[in-house]
């Protein structure tokens, strides 16, 4: 695998496709689909889904139960099995399928010209617009556990516990649901996701009305997030029955609850929606939730009993293609990059420390802070913050004790913004130059700095910020009163 394909870096490319479809039309349909599949193919998708019942149209009602269109549906799942053959992608297409005494409603996963696993619906909708349970069986209802489609000798598994993880791709892990498996109480892709599942597949069709639009993404990124896992959401667009529904063919993609891709609604055209998941991202989050190992041993019983199979997406040694990353590479990663969202996300963050810091002077008693102000920007957030604090505990801004401290590199205008902000802010001011300290520590250390030589390394910038910190501890102690200080997510790590 080329070092600079996404997929050597623990990525995985994704995509929800909206097809133009037919209802009633299995062989048109299957086109459509292969036509997208081929088109993910050359994008170096590694899965790809199709909507609730594809194959054969959502809304042909009864129809569902005719001999003729059920043949038609299981040969053009056939065709698209062995005319993909040749394609990159796992496909997943929606088809309705004859299985022991009735009819399910199924996810169909095919891979280089093989159907891996047929997924049943678990939960069919009775009510309001809905009544699928006439035309359908629940994945519950199935005896057994394999099933052959017309013209294949070989059978494949068929049930609701079914994952599939790729051989040469850590990390891929894939569950597939449909439509109202996600809106129940506990959707079946929670089980796979604590199984091990890190992309979860919703195929729907999904008829629109208003304000569901926003009720899908909600259930898809909590859904997400909840599982720290990806979610592919796709729903049935043009072609479908306007009888008495309408279809807005809305495609969705989640990373833990972030949004990666989305499609138009109400397109006129073909959609497919394609976006890069961090699968490395993903494994690390859960393994540092230790509450998500709780809910797995705590469901131990069911997870176990889910069913693993093994695929290989075929993956090229070192002289395969290149496949740059699309997604987005923050240059910022925790400062959102829209103007509105970023200054709710500073309030907030302004808030907490506010909050945090209120809380311990009131804990401690203690009604004195003492900070240092170099004129830069960490010290002047934490100075707002500070006056802020007294502020809410109703006590004078004098309290706060605010020292700058210029060294050997200070500038004038750097001294002066410092001075500037203090007086704007109404707290006791004062200017401590810690040079001759440092000079002397510089000197007790025999440091080539105290002698006139130019050498300014590490140990050079530390001594002036311990002579700093030191100050502002002793100054603490003398004052009655609480050292505010700054730190960084690098200090952190």
């Amino acid at each position: 695998m080329s070092f600079g394909s996404l997929y050597s870096h623990g990525f995985v490319r994704v995509a929800s496709a909206v097809p133009h479809m037919r209802i009633g039309e299995p062989d048109f349909n299957a086109e459509r689909t292969l036509t997208l599949a081929r088109q993910a193919s050359d994008e170096q998708v590694a899965l790809v889904i199709f909507p609730e019942l594809g194959i054969s149209g959502y809304s042909i009602d009864d129809l569902l139960h005719q001999a003729a269109v059920l043949d038609a549906v299981e040969s053009a799942v056939g065709r698209i099995a062995s005319e993909s053959a040749p394609l990159f992608p796992i496909i997943v297409v929606g088809a309705p399928l004859r299985f022991e005494y009735g009819v399910f409603n199924c996810a169909v996963v095919i891979h280089r010209g093989r159907i891996l696993g047929v997924v049943p619906k678990s939960y069919l909708p009775e009510y309001r617009e809905y009544y699928e349970k006439r035309q359908f069986r629940a994945a519950r209802d199935a005896v057994g556990d394999r099933i052959r489609l017309s013209g294949s000798s070989e059978e494949v598994p068929f049930g609701a516990d079914l994952v599939f993880s790729a051989d040469d791709l850590p990390g891929f892990v894939l569950n597939v649901e449909i439509c109202e498996d996600l809106w129940v109480p506990i959707p079946p892709s929670t089980y796979a996701a604590l199984a091990g599942a890190t992309v979860l597949a919703n195929l729907s069709a999904s008829n629109i009305t208003i304000g569901k639009a926003d009720f899908r993404r909600e259930l898809c990124a909590s859904q997400s997030a909840r599982t720290i896992a990806g979610y592919l959401y796709t729903a049935a667009g043009m072609g479908e029955s306007t009888t008495d529904l309408a279809w807005d063919g809305q495609a969705l993609i989640y990373e833990n609850g972030d949004l990666l891709g989305q499609s138009e609604r109400f397109a006129t055209g073909e959609q497919l929606i394609v976006a890069d998941l961090d699968l490395d991202r993903l494994v690390s989050d859960r393994a540092s939730t230790s509450s998500y190992g709780d809910s797995i041993h705590d469901h131990r019983r069911r997870v176990s009993r889910m069913r693993q199979i093994s695929l290989s997406l075929g993956l090229e040694g070192p002289a395969g293609p290149v496949v740059p990353l699309r997604r987005r590479v923050e240059r910022f990663p925790y400062v959102p990059a829209n103007p509105v969202s970023r200054n709710a996300r500073c309030e907030e963050v302004y808030n907490i420390q506010v909050r945090g810091l209120e809380t311990r002077l009131e804990a401690t008693g203690i009604k004195k802070i003492v900070i240092g102000v170099s004129g830069g920007l960490d010290s002047t957030h934490a100075l707002i913050v500070a006056a802020r604090a007294i502020d809410r505990l109703s006590l004078p801004r004098e309290n706060v004790l605010a020292y700058t401290m210029p060294g050997f590199a200070t500038s004038e205008h750097t001294l002066g913004n410092a001075h500037r902000l203090m007086r704007a802010l109404g707290v006791s001011a004062s200017e401590l130059d810690i040079r001759p300290a440092a000079t002397q520590m510089l000197r007790d250390l025999a440091h080539p700095a105290a002698f006139g030589e130019h050498v300014y390394d590490i140990t050079y910038e530390n001594v002036q910020a311990g002579e700093r910190t030191s100050h502002l501890f002793r100054l603490a102690n003398y004052h009655g009163g609480l050292v505010l200080g700054t730190g960084d997510l690098s200090e952190l790590a």
